[in-house]
């Protein structure tokens, strides 16, 4: 059979595969700075945003683990680099990286710029980077420290690096209030893609799933 004859695998097919593929998500270590990371060839999907925006609840949904991600009520408590390795029968083919929240004002300010700088020089130096998922509550918009965050990985994305921006919480929103919220990510983006996500109504997780699984596996 040629090739280009055999038949595509559906999209609900291929999400599916891909959830079970996040389903395997396991603890692999954990880093308060760049040098204790580990070394391997396996590629790195990064997951950013603000202490608020919803990222350890989204790695949850979307890893279908309950408690794999520390999600706080209290954001701002995940001071370290978390790794997670993805993979089937325990042989891990890409790795999942929680890069701890920024923003929250009453963490001490010491500790807000260690982890600024602990995070820009894991953002602009580790080589395994080749996705980031940037996570944004689209009702608050992208702000001055996503800004900033999207300034220091913009050089990588020119190079290729894979970027998407998910607004979560989506189900906040009406649809017209989702469009615009789309709209002005998609200008502020800076080449990367941006899709609506909500945990709770599970909006947007197939295909995200789908999305990060075809980055790691091209």
């Amino acid at each position: 059979m040629n090739p280009s004859d055999t038949p595509a695998i559906a999209p609900a097919d291929h999400a599916k595969y891909a959830l079970g593929w996040l389903h395997t998500a396991r603890f692999l270590t954990t880093a308060a700075q760049l040098h204790h990371l580990p070394t391997y060839d396996l590629p790195e999907i990064a997951f950013v945003g603000r202490s608020n925006a919803g990222k350890s609840t989204c790695i949850n949904v979307l890893t279908q683990q309950k408690k794999l991600a520390y999600a706080s009520k209290t954001p701002g408590r995940t001071q370290h680099i978390n790794l997670f390795a993805l993979g089937r029968q325990g042989q891990a083919d890409a790795v999942l990286a929680d890069l701890p929240g920024y923003g929250y004002a009453s963490v001490p300010k010491h500790d807000k710029i260690r982890w600024q700088q602990v995070m820009a020089n894991y953002l602009v130096s580790r080589e395994n980077l080749k996705a980031i998922v940037m996570l944004c509550d689209p009702r608050h918009g992208l702000t001055e420290l996503d800004d900033i965050l999207l300034d220091v990985i913009r050089p990588r994305v020119e190079e290729g690096l894979k970027f998407l921006v998910l607004l979560t919480k989506a189900d906040k929103l009406n649809r017209t209030e989702a469009n615009k919220a789309l709209s002005i990510a998609r200008l502020q983006a800076g080449g990367g893609e941006v899709k609506l996500f909500s945990a709770l109504k599970k909006q947007g997780v197939e295909e995200v799933a789908s999305q990060l699984y075809d980055w790691m596996h091209p």
